[in-house]
């Protein structure tokens, strides 16, 4: 039996990418294995968002690379958003490499692997590097299978669509991903009923642009959009106690979401709402389509429909042009909207997209030090966020053992902050009441209540 290692990079929607490769691996007959130590063949699922992700990628692909040489029979393979920018081109910085498999072919993994490996008899046997990259219509369907890889698993990420039609100038997903393509809704229900049914207590909707989810394909009902409708259904599955989505985008947050946050109980006080910008020049830059007022307007009526709402945003710095004014009004729009988490990244020039064509690029320790600013900023939000809590009762999923936690456990709160308490691990699945004692700016410290 061929023992197979996943290693993954970026984001929750390779992370969903990964287990359903592994699952039909399995299925299949490949053993998957914790360690890449002790496999005979290793996939690299990689992520492309910014140039040292890519980077980071092919460093761990030149080390495997070596192994190979050593071992002709083992095998290493890139799959996802790297192997879809960069293709056959790979090859040449890589010509060790076995395998190239775009996001578009997750499904057809055990089908190279077989032929690499004559494991199959019916497989022929594929000399050279497998390079596959070609769309391939209703491949979004193939993402609904879970590997049970933990008993007491009771969270999972439920992909709902693939691909993105946005045009930002920064953004190489579209490239990576596709044009968005929508799985049925019937099917996600299903899929989220059995989860519920293996004792999955709270789901993650994932999507390039989750909340577009249907758009120009599913009609609005009763002034609900198809990803509200969505919502709804899930909302009604018995055993799921707890709802997330991620990641949306503000032009999609139309008062139809807004008002599910007040409407539905399951539906997690915790919003991810990408700002990218303050400017607005900046902004019609990057081809976001809203202005800050419009930004503004949608944190205000979250905020009004559910006061315990928790938001986190994404914010690029030093993207070209971007001026010590416009950098100014995004550390207020930061400070107004008081986001309590962020993902913050200095602007990383992808080759292919708009925005590298762009004049008036912004020196690198300038970037720095505005990184390292709102960066600072944040976590001065995230801990006066986080003070006010202490003291408090909070309810909490408990989803496991904290990984640094000697024996503790470890849950979140329905605002998505994690919580570190002792208990015994008959709590692990369970909704529990604890206390909170201590803080930092990105865990809570806690005793069962």
């Amino acid at each position: 039996m061929n023992r197979v290692f996943i290693k993954t990079y970026g984001c929750q929607m390779n992370e969903r990418d990964s287990e359903a490769v592994a699952f039909k691996l399995q299925e299949r007959g490949y053993a998957i294995v914790d360690h890449e130590d002790k496999a005979d063949i290793v996939l690299l699922n990689t992520c492309s968002v910014r140039d040292q992700a890519e980077q980071k990628a092919i460093g761990k692909a030149g080390h495997l690379a070596k192994r190979k040489r050593k071992d002709p029979r083992f095998i290493f393979g890139i799959m996802g958003c790297m192997a879809q920018n960069r293709g056959e081109g790979l090859i040449d910085r890589l010509p060790d490499l076995d395998l190239i498999v775009g996001t578009q072919k997750f499904h057809r993994v055990p089908d190279y692997l077989d032929g690499l490996t004559n494991s199959n008899p019916a497989s022929t046997p594929i000399p050279g590097t497998i390079t596959e990259i070609e769309e391939e219509e209703g491949s979004q369907n193939e993402i609904s299978e879970h590997f049970e890889s933990d008993a007491n698993r009771v969270t999972a990420f439920v992909s709902i669509m693939q691909g993105c039609n946005m045009n930002c100038a920064f953004c190489i997903v579209p490239k990576t991903r596709g044009k968005e393509r929508y799985r049925p809704m019937h099917e996600i229900v299903m899929e989220v009923r059995s989860l519920a049914g293996r004792g999955v207590r709270e789901v993650t909707l994932l999507g390039q642009i989750v909340n577009a989810y249907g758009r120009g394909m599913i009609d609005h009902k009763d002034g609900k959009s198809a990803f509200v409708q969505l919502l709804e259904q899930l909302h009604e599955i018995e055993g799921i106690e707890r709802i997330r989505f991620t990641s949306p985008h503000p032009t999609s947050f139309g008062d139809d979401l807004i008002e599910s946050f007040a409407r539905l109980p399951k539906l997690c006080s915790y919003a991810h709402l990408p700002m990218q910008s303050g400017s607005d020049r900046i902004l019609r830059a990057m081809r976001r389509p809203y202005t800050m007022n419009r930004f503004m307007e949608i944190v205000r009526k979250l905020r009004q429909v559910c006061p315990s709402i928790r938001l986190s945003t994404d914010v690029i710095v030093g993207f070209p042009g971007e001026t010590e004014e416009d950098f100014n009004a995004t550390k207020e729009a930061f400070k107004e909207s008081d986001f309590a988490m962020g993902y913050i990244f200095k602007y990383s020039e992808r080759s292919g997209t708009p925005a590298a064509q762009l004049e008036d690029k912004v020196p690198q320790e300038i970037k720095e030090k505005r990184n390292q600013e709102l960066l600072a900023l944040l976590d001065t939000q995230s801990i006066a966020s986080n003070r006010k809590l202490l003291g408090l009762p909070m309810e909490i999923l408990v989803e496991g053992r904290a990984r640094k936690g000697d024996g503790k456990l470890m849950g979140r709160t329905r605002c998505y902050r994690k919580v570190i308490f002792e208990g015994s691990t008959n709590l692990i699945g369970s909704l529990v009441d604890v206390q909170i004692k201590d803080v930092s700016s990105s865990i809570l410290k806690a005793i069962e209540a």
